[in-house]
Formats: structure tokens, sequence, C-alpha cells
């Protein structure tokens, strides 16, 4: 009679022991963000709460990062595995590291928020109109890094815009009390934040670089090569399971920015909601990704964006489209519709 028992005990131990091994083989993974836990970062949040990176096998940590250009120096270190940056930033890094090769694996931003944002009362309509005015720039801001090819393809005379390298955190306020004339900065960003400073949404104009000569993407997932040599299941599985909170985001921005509030307790719900329905609309959500699904690029334009970039960056050795992107990581398209 006690043989039942003692089979039940030890299939019971089986269990335990297999579920104790399983949850052992979870991997962790640090990943960095660019900025900080704002609207936009919902889907990593979104994949971590509805367990889509558990699913993996992985035990996501989304840390905050320094801006979307100097983050890359912490993935090509391996501080971070992954990390999510500007992806015309990492040309130059590429171009400047050629012994580190840093590659994109997911464009998240299709279209990039890079803008140039004034006040009515500045009269800067177009982008001559920075002409003989004071631009506000963040030297580690992803927009600025794109200030020469802006210059380039709108005929701005460079000499006659005064340049000032001002810190994130006083970027908008100087805007708002009339400091400098215009910045440069993420559109979902700066937007907000002067809304938050009290300047009335008329009064807030933006030109997004990208209605205005630019061919670019903007960010996207990036990887470490040893670890990505090493771990190639990982970056699968990371990229798979970012790819449903995004799609989840998509479908649900209300119910996703509960995600990202979680983890910043002194945000504003509101403003953080349509910071992220701004991001989705402008950014992620375009015609190209509706029609190609999430994730990958266009080698064209991708090789296009490397030109333009080239035009005011001298490159030592021009990357290709190859050597910036892969899509060896990508599930089928099928999987990334939304």
């Amino acid at each position: 009679m006690f043989k039942p028992i003692l089979r039940a005990l030890a299939g019971a131990a089986l269990l335990s022991s297999a579920l104790a091994a399983a949850a052992q083989a979870e991997t962790d993974l640090k990943f960095a963000l660019d900025w900080k836990f704002e609207g936009p970062a919902a889907p990593y949040f979104v994949a971590i709460d509805k367990g889509y990176y558990k699913a993996e096998g992985l035990n996501v940590t989304v840390d905050t990062g320094p801006g979307s250009v100097a983050g890359i120096g912490r993935v090509a270190a391996g501080t971070y595995p992954l990390g999510f940056f500007d992806i015309n930033s990492l040309f130059k890094f590429r171009d400047q590291n050629p012994d580190k090769a840093v590659k994109a694996v997911l464009m998240v931003y299709d279209r990039p928020p890079f803008s140039i944002v004034s006040l009515a009362k500045s009269g800067i309509a177009t982008p001559k109109d920075l002409e003989g005015k004071l631009l506000g720039a963040p030297a580690a801001d992803g927009a600025f890094a794109q200030w020469k090819a802006f210059v380039q393809a709108n005929g701005i005379d460079a000499s006659k815009v005064r340049v000032e390298n001002i810190g994130f955190p006083v970027r908008e306020p100087m805007l708002a009390d009339g400091k400098v004339d215009a910045i440069t900065g993420f559109s979902f960003s700066s937007y907000f934040n002067l809304l938050q400073k009290g300047v009335a949404p008329k009064d807030i104009k933006v030109m997004l670089m990208t209605d205005y000569g630019l061919s670019l993407y903007g960010n996207a997932v990036m990887v470490n090569p040893d670890y990505a040599k090493a771990n190639p299941k990982v970056v699968a599985g990371f990229v798979r399971a970012t790819i449903k909170g995004i799609q989840d985001t998509i479908a649900g921005p209300a119910s996703a920015i509960k995600s990202v509030m979680k983890r910043n307790e002194t945000g504003d719900e509101k403003i953080e909601l349509e910071r992220l329905i701004m991001s989705i609309r402008d950014n992620i959500a375009t015609p190209w990704t509706k029609a190609n699904g999430l994730g990958d690029v266009d080698t064209d334009r991708l090789t296009k964006s490397i030109e333009q970039v080239g035009i005011t960056y001298d490159f030592k050795a021009k990357p290709t489209a190859a050597d910036i992107f892969t899509s060896e990581y990508l599930p089928p398209a099928s999987e990334r519709k939304f």
C-alpha cells in the first residue's frame, strides 16, 4: 500500500526538481534604454509584465540611459548586451571603432523623432528661419547628431546659427524661458516637456527632420557582437518577445502605459500616455511597417541614409547596410504584423 504513495512522492519530487531547474535556467539579461522611463518605453515593460520575456527563458532588467548617442558605447563595452539607441549614430560609431561591431537587430522607430522645436513667438516656420537664431542642443542628443545633414539638406547657412551646448534637464526650460530660440530633441520628448512647463499647445512648433529632406531611420535595438555570437537564441528570444510587447502597445496604449507608470511613480500618466500615442503614430506604426511588419528595414533606404549622413560626416571606411543591421534574429513577417 505504501508503493503508490512512494511513487507519488517521487513524482512530486521530480516535478519540483524540474521546475527548480527551469527557474535556474532563466537567463538574466540587462537592457539599456536611451532615456528615462517615459511613455515610449512601454513595449519593454509590457513584455515583462505579460511574461513574454519569461516565456523565452529571460529575466530582463531595463535601465535608463544617457541619450540615444552616448549609450552605444555601453553595448560595445558589454556593460549591456542589448540597448536601444540611434542607428544613425551607430554609422559613425562603427566608423570610429572598427573593432567594435555593434549591430542593430530590431528597428523600432521606422521614422525618427528627430526634430527642431521652437515657440511661435520666435517666428521659426522653416529650416532657413533658424539663421540668426540661437539653437540649444545637448551634445549627446540624437537629433542634434543629424544637425549637419539637416543643414545641408535645407541650404541653411550654419555660420548664421549660434549653437549652444546645453544639458538635457535644462533644454525645454531654457526654450520656455526664452533663453534659446529653438532646441533639438525628440518630438515626443520636447513637446510634452514643454506642456509640463505650462506652454500652450498652439505655441509649440515642431519640425520633424524627416519632413525636411532626411531619409533616416531612428532608434533600434542593438546587440554586442560577442554576446550575440555566444547567445543567438537569447537575442532571438528577446527580439521576439519585444515585438509582442510593441504589438500589444499599439493595440492598447492606455493599458500599456500602466506598465510604465508602475516604474515611474512621479510621472504624469496623462502626459505619458499622450507621449506614447504620439510615438506610435509618428515613429512606429508607419505606412511601411503596416505593410511589411515591425522590426525590419528597407536595405535601399538604409543605404541611402548612410549616404546622407556621409554628406556631412567624413567616413574613413563607410559602413554598408549589412554592417549596420541584420534581420537574422527577427521572426517571420507574419508574426510581426499589427
